[in-house]
């Protein structure tokens, strides 16, 4: 007899449909084709036994299951519940149940029991797609595939509870989730204030322009300076996610399998911040089977990176061509995928190996060619596509000891919300943009336009500092964004003044 369940197959943050037809005939072998990997042939080890433990029949005939389509690659033990569900309605154990209306997944224990898995989101909102009425999937998963409407979740920890429900379809309550509340209760909830911060007010303000147009940022300045501690506060100041932009993030985290102990919505814009001995695959994603780095984790978010000098040359090098396409694109000979990668970079350093050099008050130990020869751990083509470069001081003592009143990152927020404002409406007719940071040279041109008097301040700089051809752009957008910070239509001089004083490692002076 033959008979057909489904199942999904996740390759990038995509889900493609498995068909998994299992036929029983004359014979006592097993056979599973369509391309499986180790865990998926293992699935007959892990079935036998679970029936063995619950009273079900492993029938002692030929068992031949097929996984469609073919020239895909099967991963994991996902597949468990759907073979063992077709095995069971093949040799008429199961009574006429309306199969084709489900899409299975879940691994089974050898009791029996369903484990959690990853990458539900994606084959929730592809089952959708493709027409199908109700997921069976692990409980623990649940609430993760509930935020798709229009999808019956239903829940489940046991073998057992699935044989039940396909009986007697009332047996288990679905599991549904206001989305649209859930998202509205979390949006806000941020646990570091910038009123936490004493004195900075710079930086601070140079923050608040990141946030407001998307831009990179690199803090340099000694050690204990508050680079971290202002880092770690920008995601309270940064536009609360769109209902598609956390679907987005939840994917990518649902597939890398970090969606945290609720399995909900990711409604809170990503901080990630990886340690310095990082390598380059786990940073932009890649392995035998491609997984998403931290890059990618940080969609929609913030990617930190402290001790910048400290990461390995390979390893900041292949940062480069995501941090200008937005996207990370991974190939393998038979396939390629595509991890999204729409982040705000931000960095911190010290400005030489011994931390001082320009302190205030400590004398630095460094000789000129060791401060240069640190500085060069980082290479220019990556310092171009920093947008801000900023100086940060040490706080002084009265600063420190006196208790002054300090804005809040939600007035800062505020600020940022409308500045986001006025650049949705003008990239409204614009697809894949919806920032300054994000402007090609064909919008600068149409956006950043300056008085000749602009051209001239803009001219002596690059003369004088030497700037490239990019970082003639990234000036142009960071006044861009001062500009709509104090909602002028037009570019003049002191915002274009101001963004250039943002280009501190450019100064061939600076060390």
């Amino acid at each position: 007899m033959l008979v057909k369940t489904y199942s999904s197959a996740v390759c990038g943050i995509e889900a493609t449909t498995i068909t998994i037809e299992v036929n029983i005939s004359q014979g006592i072998n097993f056979f599973l084709v369509g391309l499986p990997d180790s865990a998926v042939k293992e699935s007959q080890q892990r079935i036998k036994a679970a029936f063995k433990n619950n009273d079900l029949k492993y029938p002692g005939k030929e068992i031949t299951v097929n996984m469609a389509p073919a020239d895909i690659r099967k991963e994991g033990s996902i597949y468990d519940l759907p073979i063992a569900i077709g095995i069971l309605a093949a040799s008429e154990q199961l009574a006429s149940v309306p199969l084709d209306e489900y899409l299975m997944l879940g691994e089974l224990s050898l009791d029996g029991t369903i484990q959690e898995m990853r990458g539900v989101l994606p084959i929730a909102i592809k089952a959708k797609e493709e027409g199908f009425k109700k997921i069976i999937l692990p409980k623990q998963n649940a609430k993760e595939a509930a935020v798709v409407k229009e999808l019956e979740v239903i829940g489940v920890s046991h073998i057992n509870e699935v044989l039940e429900f396909l009986i007697n379809p009332k047996s288990i309550l679905r599991t549904s989730v206001d989305i649209a509340l859930e998202f509205e209760n979390k949006i806000f909830e941020c646990t570091e204030d910038f009123s936490d911060v004493k004195g900075q007010e710079n930086i601070k303000r140079a923050f608040e322009i990141a946030a407001s147009g998307g831009h990179n940022v690199i803090l340099i300045g000694p050690p204990g300076s508050g680079k971290s501690m202002l880092a770690k506060r920008l995601p309270s100041i940064l536009p609360p996610m769109t209902l598609q932009e956390a679907l987005e993030t939840t994917k990518i985290h649902s597939v890398a399998g970090k969606t945290g102990k609720e399995k909900g919505l990711v409604t809170k814009r990503p901080f990630r911040k990886p340690h310095h001995t990082i390598s380059d695959v786990a940073l932009v994603g890649g392995g035998s089977y491609p997984q998403p780095g931290e890059i990618s984790l940080a969609h929609n978010g913030v990617l930190f990176l402290d001790e910048l000098p400290e990461y390995k040359r390979q390893v900041l090098e292949v940062m480069r061509q995501p941090l200008e396409d937005r996207t990370v694109s991974i190939s393998r000979a038979k396939f390629s995928v595509d991890y999204p990668a729409a982040i705000m970079l931000v960095a911190a350093m010290n400005p030489c190996p011994c931390g001082y050099y320009n302190h205030p008050e400590k004398e630095c130990s460094c000789s000129s060619s060791m401060v240069q020869k640190y500085l060069n751990r980082i290479s220019g083509p990556l310092l171009d596509r920093i947008d801000l470069h900023v100086e940060v001081v040490p706080v002084g003592f009265n600063e420190l000891a006196y208790d002054r009143p300090k804005e809040s990152s939600l007035d800062i927020r505020k600020r940022v919300i409308e500045a986001r404002k006025i650049q949705e409406t003008r990239y409204k007719n614009e697809t894949t943009i919806y920032c300054n940071a994000q402007m090609d040279s064909r919008l600068i041109q149409k956006h950043c336009k300056i008085s000749d008097a602009g051209r001239e301040i803009l001219k002596t700089a690059m003369v004088k500092y030497g700037l490239s051809a990019r970082a003639y752009d990234r000036i142009l957008k960071v006044s861009r964004t001062i500009a709509d910070l104090n909602g002028e239509e037009d570019i003049n001089i002191s915002h274009l003044a101001e963004a250039i004083q943002y280009r501190s490692l450019d100064k061939s002076n600076w060390a």
